[in-house]
């Protein structure tokens, strides 16, 4: 795809260094807007100043440190925090619109119009917290009054533990991100790869990122939610049921957590089952307040893959299944469950649940997931069990119709007493009151009948699942009117 160029361009062959990406824009003549960054000095706009010609680019550059002045400039947040989403759009709202009011059209009728900025914490004086951020640009491609501005809006967390870097690692991406709205938002998944030039991901973490406006129309911000995880840009990326990514510690924070894990290729109705019974188990036990109880769908990136790729036609079938049903969906790197414990344990540390079948427990008491660590799966487990966690068993059906559960699940003979002692200590309990006329209903099943275009899939689903899959054609299911017309 040919790189984006503006009327106002100098000649570049080449744009490798910081130092260019700013150069390339101070020198367009037409390219004009403001900074405005809270929390980490002015770091973005350096890179600007320091490449030249930035008077013809820089409209003003802010730093509202003080909070009675950024209130009086951005106004007065209702729960005083100043690192949010909601502080970020204000300031890039206030300051389009004030460029808007001083620089008239008529003299100046081919401006492109920017606003750049960022609202941060870098890491405190005890180091107990490393920082993070709201990082966005709001810019028009086209001059005019009456053209629509573009966002790109995304949360970072700082990696590294001396604030001077942190500084340094935002300038950098503050530079990239300015670049590629105006020379990559035709390519946004080079975009976002390209945010991290001349960065490590050692250095810095994106788990949250949001396209809108006209030239982003064609963007699924679920797709750009699976490259953060797919790029190793970030562990976990969150959605929530109107289909836009959001951040994870702001639906986590202080929650008690109730996480099921599947594949839900597609979702069926033993998912819907073991949630429903799950749930109201969860919410009876000490420490549990239902209303700070929060149920996450969670899918790993390992679940992703369909011989080694990632299928994102069948991520987006899965996606709008459970964005349908209401549910929040969680992407992860996560193929051990103490990961996911660990990740969880960031935001809260309240009581947890994992709603699990008896193959996934056979599988977490398996030594070979494990090797890796040096304590092998008493490390594992203590990660796991430690926590105020409980897992709650679905049943499985066996073929004479007799039913696994914890008290005659088989583990390896090594790992029977360690069993024992989590189940004795009540970590493990079996979900009671099961629906058993789900007990047969497999999803690769469901799967295989849908591509085959068998009778009877359709009862196995929640309500309206199946007309969801008929209406979108998901997961390669086919009228009988297509099939014919072959």
């Amino acid at each position: 795809m040919k790189d984006i160029t503006y009327k106002g361009d100098t000649d570049f062959e080449n744009i490798p260094s910081l130092k260019d990406k700013a150069l390339r824009i101070n020198l367009n003549a037409d390219i004009y807007g403001t900074f405005s960054e809270i929390g980490a000095g002015q770091e973005t706009v350096r890179h600007f100043f320091r490449a030249g010609g930035a008077s013809g680019t820089i409209a003003k550059a802010m730093s509202a440190y003080d909070k009675d002045f950024s209130d009086a400039i951005y106004g007065i947040e209702d729960d005083r925090r100043y690192v949010t989403e909601a502080r970020l759009r204000k300031m890039l709202n206030h300051e389009v619109n004030l460029m808007e009011e001083r620089i008239t059209r008529d003299k100046h009728p081919n401006k492109i119009f920017f606003s750049y900025a960022n609202t941060v914490a870098t890491i405190d004086f005890a180091k107990q917290y490393k920082g993070h951020g709201w990082v966005g640009i709001k810019f028009q491609v086209e001059p005019g009054q009456d053209e629509e501005y573009n966002e790109i809006v995304l949360h970072i967390r700082f990696k590294e533990t001396d604030a001077r870097l942190q500084q340094e690692t935002l300038g950098k991406l503050g530079t990239n991100l300015i670049y590629g709205a105006f020379y990559k938002y035709n390519q946004p998944r080079k975009l976002l790869r390209y945010l991290y030039d001349h960065l490590d991901k050692d250095q810095l973490e994106i788990d949250t990122i949001n396209f809108s406006g006209p030239v982003f129309e064609d963007v699924d911000n679920r797709l750009m939610s699976l490259q953060l995880v797919k790029n190793g840009m970030t562990d976990a990326v969150m959605f929530a049921p109107d289909g836009n990514n959001v951040l994870p510690a702001r639906v986590l924070y202080k929650k008690n957590i109730l996480a099921l894990r599947g594949s839900f290729r597609p979702v069926t109705k033993v998912n819907m089952d073991m949630l429903e019974k799950s749930y109201e188990m969860f919410i009876k036990e000490n420490k549990v307040d239902k209303d700070r109880t929060q149920v996450i769908f969670e899918i790993t990136l390992s679940n992703l893959r369909a011989e080694g790729k990632i299928d994102e036609q069948d991520f987006m079938d899965r996606a709008k299944l459970l964005c349908s049903l209401g549910q929040t969906v969680l992407i992860s790197n996560f193929q051990e469950y103490y990961k996911l414990v660990e990740y969880f344990s960031q935001y809260t540390k309240n009581r947890m649940g994992l709603a699990m079948g008896v193959n996934n427990l056979v599988d977490i008491f398996d030594e070979k997931y494990y090797r890796h660590l040096s304590g092998g799966i008493l490390e594992a487990f203590g990660k796991l069990f430690y926590k105020d966690l409980r897992v709650y068993l679905y049943p499985m059906e066996n073929e004479d119709g007799t039913l696994t559960t914890s008290e005659n699940l088989k583990v390896h003979p090594r790992m029977k007493e360690l069993f024992k002692f989590f189940k004795y200590n009540g970590k493990v309990v079996d979900i009671s009151d099961i629906d058993a006329s789900n007990l047969s209903v497999f999803s690769r099943k469901v799967l295989k009948m849908i591509v085959n275009n068998e009778d009877g899939w359709e009862a196995m689903l929640p309500e309206g699942v199946d007309k969801l899959i008929k209406e979108k054609s998901l997961f390669g299911w086919e009228s009988e009117e297509i099939i014919h017309k072959r």
